[in-house]
């Protein structure tokens, strides 16, 4: 199934400041990743996510990116909570409505100025790292948590490792970051050649 690319249209708006940042659904994003990553057919398929399988999760393009912190955010996952209430409210859950048809629990937004020339690796690492910002919520016990209809019960969750590198440096690494140190340095789950047979674009320069 051919990587998805965001609307010519959408990145030519990127570049014209007047417009500000302009958003659209992108249900082709979904289908390709529960088709590639989700599902345990997929050629990139991760078990990490199995219980996003019938997730309740909408992906949208967003025209450019956006600064945030001194940092550049590229793609961004959110618990869809309405903190306002009366016309706000309505008006927030309309938009939402005229997108979807329903209000998601979950969106994941990707910034398709970077989407539409980073390559195969970049674009699926980008998907990966908003999945895993959605996590099983567990229990008191700490075993994963169900809602009363069985399925996986959600929550947003932060990175695995926050850690400066001068840090690191100077005194070391602790258990969270030597576990990353760990993986990194370990042979990629995912080739290369995994990668190009679910994006399109790799196949064409393959043909």
């Amino acid at each position: 199934m051919d990587r998805p690319y965001p609307p010519a249209s959408l990145v030519e708006l990127s570049e014209l400041s007047d417009f500000g940042i302009r958003l659209t659904p992108a249900p082709e994003v979904w289908e390709w990743l529960q088709a590639e990553i989700l599902a345990d057919t997929g050629s990139i398929h991760n078990e990490d996510h199995a219980h996003l399988l019938d997730a309740d999760i909408r992906v949208m393009w967003a025209s450019s990116s956006f600064e945030k912190q001194g940092r550049t955010v590229l793609g961004q996952a959110e618990q869809l909570a309405f903190r306002a209430g009366g016309w706000q409210k309505a008006r927030m859950e309309q938009q939402m409505r005229e997108w979807f048809g329903y209000v998601p629990a979950f969106i994941i937004t990707l910034a398709a100025d970077y989407c539409a020339q980073c390559s195969d690796e970049e674009f699926c690492a980008l998907i990966e790292h908003e999945l895993y910002h959605i996590a099983q919520a567990t229990d008191k016990y700490g075993q994963p948590a169900f809602t009363q209809d069985g399925a996986p019960k959600l929550k947003l969750q932060g990175h695995d490792v926050e850690e400066f590198v001068g840090v690191v440096r100077r005194y070391g690494a602790s258990p969270d970051v030597q576990a990353l140190v760990d993986a990194a340095n370990s042979p990629a789950e995912v080739g290369k050649l995994n990668i190009a047979r679910a994006c399109g674009t790799c196949l064409l320069r393959s043909a």
